[in-house]
């Protein structure tokens, strides 16, 4: 299975996840392949918003200053917070915000399983915070 079919599988398995703990969500499909910005998943539950990039990844990510510059404007117009949901292989979801992303040594922002471990919360922490 390619990249794309995982991070494809990924986000419907997150959008199941969140529908099951009763948000409403809606997938964005194909956002990243998209001129205009957006992210991959819309959720909302009593009266908030988030808007989710979602990652599949072994170990790291890398992510353009544009595609945070975009998704950031995307989120702000929306009036939704930017949120982060990485699935690291054989670890599960980590949930990020934008100030919890590394910084590679060329500037670019990064995310990877060490950063996700260390910062990130789970699923079930993420919605207790959320609902707090």
């Amino acid at each position: 299975m390619g990249s794309k079919a995982k991070g494809t599988r990924a986000e419907r398995e997150l959008l199941h996840m969140f529908h099951e703990k009763d948000f409403a969500v809606l997938r964005v499909a194909g956002s990243g392949s998209s001129t205009i910005p957006s992210c991959d998943l819309l959720v909302g539950k009593d009266g908030r918003s988030l808007a989710v990039e979602c990652k599949f990844i072994k170990d790291k990510i890398y992510f353009r200053d544009e595609q945070i510059k975009e998704l950031k404007e995307f989120s702000k117009i929306f009036g939704a917070n930017l949120v982060f949901a990485i699935k690291v292989m054989s670890r599960g979801w980590f949930f990020l915000d934008l100030e919890s992303l590394g910084k590679s040594s060329k500037g670019t922002y990064l995310i990877s399983y060490d950063v996700a471990k260390e910062k990130g919360l789970s699923f079930d922490e993420f919605i207790l915070n959320f609902e707090k």
